[in-house]
């Protein structure tokens, strides 16, 4: 159920730039991220959501406050926070008996819940157990999904489509080796367990133009296990992913290159009037008056016709 707005009036400059800046965008920024702390969080869950947390910022808001609700029965709750906070992603830790170590991620869509998928913390180490040198905050990871179910199970591919919008930042158009410093891991067993690792990025001398690279664990190290998902339908998906008209290429038609890349072009050109076309003006070239009479008789009978025309049509 989304989050009924009421329509909202600017009575100033500022509150006009701000109900605008809520607005949809052809092309949009890293999304924000809540994360929030449901009914008897754990010790873990609390540890594991700071982690991710700390692997979002800057884009990411920690809301230490308990909440007394189960986002799988009502998640109105969430719907009111993300489109406070303007997050498009949001993170829920819980604990109990049946579902201990419980973390719940998941995405929204024009304010509404899209995806939400469950999964239990079994082993889990802290990235403060981990004693090295860390990256630095606002990096953007290198992801990596290892293990051929990522594409065939449904639920897998809604995860990894998940995890890409989590942890995706600003999109750039060509990179440089020297800023490839993190790497965030996922690999998915048959059994369902995921196994979340994340790395630096350490370049060596290697006698050759290319580095000799090499990984030093730095944490977060989780294996998860998938639980509960509620996701969207097909339509609503399909939806979400639709790409503005604004930003879509145009096509270019009756362009082509040839073998060598040279840009060639095919120009229509309409049916051409011999009689009508422009000649070099010379003696030998005019006109009869006999073909000068037929041509002026030939125009009087047109106009003729044409004033008939009108007349019976009036």
């Amino acid at each position: 159920m989304a989050v009924i707005q009421r329509i909202k009036k600017p009575t100033t400059r500022k509150g006009k730039k701000v109900l605008l800046s809520k607005e949809p965008k052809p092309i949009e920024g890293p999304k924000q991220c809540i994360f929030l702390q449901g009914r008897n969080p754990s010790e873990r869950t609390r540890k594991l959501l700071k982690d991710i947390y700390d692997l979002k910022k800057p884009d990411a808001a920690f809301l230490s406050r308990k909440n007394d609700f189960v986002p799988f029965e009502d998640s109105t709750l969430i719907e009111k926070m993300c489109y406070k906070k303007e997050a498009a992603l949001f993170g829920v830790g819980t604990h109990s008996k049946k579902r201990p170590h419980n973390i719940i991620l998941g995405r929204t869509f024009d304010y509404g819940i899209l995806d939400m998928i469950e999964l239990g913390a079994d082993n889990y180490k802290a990235m403060s157990e981990f004693h090295n040198m860390k990256v630095l905050a606002g990096l953007k990871p290198c992801l990596i999904f290892n293990g051929p179910a990522w594409d065939l199970n449904q639920d897998l591919k809604r995860l990894k489509s998940l995890f890409t919008d989590f942890f995706h930042r600003e999109k750039v158009e060509s990179i440089r080796l020297q800023g490839l410093e993190h790497v965030l891991s996922f690999t998915a067993t048959e059994t369902g367990s995921i196994f979340f690792r994340s790395y630096r990025i350490i370049l060596k001398k290697s006698g050759q133009r290319t580095p000799r690279i090499e990984l030093e664990e730095i944490g977060p190290s989780i294996d998860f296990k998938l639980r509960r998902t509620k996701l969207a339908s097909d339509d609503l998906y399909k939806e979400s992913c639709k790409i503005p008209r604004e930003i879509k290429p145009l096509t270019k038609k009756n362009i082509s290159k040839d073998a060598f890349g040279t840009k060639l072009g095919r120009i229509h050109i309409g049916k051409q009037d011999i009689n009508r076309l422009q000649t070099r003006k010379m003696k030998g070239l005019k006109k009869t008056p006999e073909e000068k009479k037929q041509m002026l008789l030939k125009k009087k009978v047109a106009r003729q016709s044409a004033r008939k025309m009108k007349a019976t049509a009036a």
